[in-house]
């Protein structure tokens, strides 16, 4: 029973992906045109980066209170 919910859910998620139109969108292309994608794109990679740099100090001193125990 459990393999044929995760089955399920795998189908199903295929099929929303499939069912998105393929349509351009403006800001796309106006962005892309004026070089502000790298702008967009940089700052979610120094997010992402913060994000992960954050997650593993804690990991670290999470480790160290642990080992303190």
């Amino acid at each position: 029973m459990k393999k044929f919910k995760v089955l399920l859910l795998f189908l199903l998620s295929f099929s929303a992906a499939f069912a998105q139109q393929s349509t351009a969108v403006e800001m796309d292309d106006v962005l892309r045109s004026s070089g502000k994608i790298y702008v967009v794109v940089l700052t979610i990679v120094i997010i992402f980066a913060g994000l992960a740099i954050y997650l593993f100090s804690i990991d670290r001193r999470l480790k160290k209170i642990e080992k303190e125990k």
